[in-house]
């Protein structure tokens, strides 16, 4: 009998178990008010539920990735949709603090365990060529997550109640487990038992020696530092601080507020694809596209934070859409990741690589409710103290920046070796240039 599967099907399920992932990590945010009144406590306490999600989140990325190479993406993802699952279950009769923290650093470290699988299972099931796009899609379709706990969850919420809401969270979590075990495995032809590790990954010694190698190619730093300096201004705003900043600090009210924060997600679904299409196309000039979305954001951001506020509409929007091309910049890490390592440690890689982007987020929300609270003092939030917080960013661009041209400088000596020259790119123009130029 043929058990062969389709990759659109293999695909399609993993790509619902994150999406899943997401309804449980956005879960509760949109469920602030009502945190509020169950466990008794001022907003500013709940706030640091983003931090501490955040933390579980990158800190167990490198583990992950170790875990992945040793036992497969099929493991891992039923591992963390159980976790998570558990976390809302938890959260769904918590009635203190210290659970409802628990619970949600449950749901932290079930995330961590589930994006860089799914991207696993797709470098499995797809061919090389077609696999920076379908990353692209496969991040951007997760994001609906966001949609599913902003309407269902929240009707859920608002009338069977809390305890329904989140319970109807964590059963969604043990359906997209269930069906992960029917008919996702780790490779084609290939049974859905573990998968066998390479022989450098079968003890601890070896995985040390693994996480090594991968920290010490140069494409993997640069996978990093590309994440970093691409991702963590829209995660900021869009988790966060970017409703704050729009109300409080520009004036808008929060439904015009919610409008442009949807139009960050279709932004975003609209460059996701662009950017993976490029990428697949143009592998050799990935940095430079890289650099484009660092420069775009910080220039759109130093307008924003120059003119006095309330800034013009129209430059709230484009600052929301060049935002939303962070995300899907953001891949072009873990592209790194998969084409300068071997497969037998691409998961720790793309676990390296996807620290990146989240750490410099913890950073940033930490620095910007530090400099909020000393700028506005009791006056709360105003737009002076945003316009200084905000300020915070280019630190981490300046680092980022950094970064990618020393580690790109060092890829590229790295590929001379193995006969693969990069050009300048001002001679590759040069040369289209001549080739357009008419010969008289």
């Amino acid at each position: 009998m043929n058990t062969r599967r389709s990759p659109w099907l293999v695909w399609s399920v993993g790509v619902f178990a994150y999406l899943v992932a997401v309804l449980q990590r956005s879960s509760f945010g949109v469920a602030g008010l009502d945190a509020t009144a169950r466990f008794h406590t001022a907003p500013a306490v709940l706030s640091t539920f983003v931090v501490l999600q955040l933390l579980v989140y990158a800190s167990l990325q490198v583990p992950v990735g170790l875990l992945l190479d040793r036992f497969g993406a099929r493991q891992l993802i039923v591992a963390g949709g159980l976790t998570m699952a558990a976390g809302q279950l938890l959260l769904a009769v918590a009635t203190s603090l210290p659970a409802a923290f628990l619970a949600r650093g449950l749901v932290g470290a079930g995330d961590a365990l589930t994006f860089i699988s799914v991207l696993r299972v797709l470098n499995a099931w797809f061919p090389p060529r077609r696999v920076p796009v379908m990353t692209q899609v496969t991040a951007l379709v997760g994001q609906f997550g966001q949609v599913l706990s902003a309407i269902p969850l929240v009707l859920l919420l608002h009338g069977p109640g809390w305890t329904a809401g989140f319970g109807s969270a964590a059963g969604l979590g043990v359906l997209a487990t269930v069906l992960v075990l029917l008919v996702i495995k780790n490779r084609p032809d290939q049974k859905s038992a573990p998968v066998a590790a390479p022989e450098a990954t079968r003890m601890w010694p070896g995985m040390w020696q693994s996480l090594r190698s991968a920290w010490l190619t140069p494409g993997t730093r640069l996978g990093f530092w590309s994440h970093m300096g691409t991702q963590f201004s829209g995660t900021v705003f869009a988790l966060l601080w970017g409703v704050p900043f729009l109300v409080a600090g520009q004036g808008l009210s929060p439904a015009g507020a919610s409008v442009l924060l949807t139009l960050f997600v279709v932004a975003g679904l609209v460059a996701g694809p662009a950017i993976g299409e490029f990428t697949a196309r143009h592998p050799l000039r990935r940095s430079w596209l890289v650099l484009t979305v660092i420069g775009i954001t910080a220039s759109v951001w130093t307008a924003v934070l120059l003119v006095p506020p309330p800034v013009p509409y129209w430059l709230l929007v484009l600052l929301v859409v060049v935002l939303a091309l962070g995300g899907p910049g953001s891949i072009i890490g873990f592209d790194y990741a998969r084409t300068f390592n071997p497969g037998c440690r691409q998961g720790t890689a793309v676990g390296i690589v996807n620290v990146g982007g989240f750490s410099a987020s913890v950073v940033v929300v930490l620095a910007v409710g530090l400099l909020l609270g000393a700028v506005a003092g009791p006056a709360g939030y105003t737009p002076a103290a945003f316009r200084v917080a905000w300020c915070v960013q280019y630190l981490v661009w300046v680092v980022a920046v950094v970064g990618v041209l020393r580690t790109r400088r060092l890829a590229r000596r790295r590929m001379a070796e193995d006969g693969v020259v990069v050009p300048p790119l001002r001679v590759v123009l040069a040369q289209r240039r001549a080739e357009r130029t008419p010969a008289r």
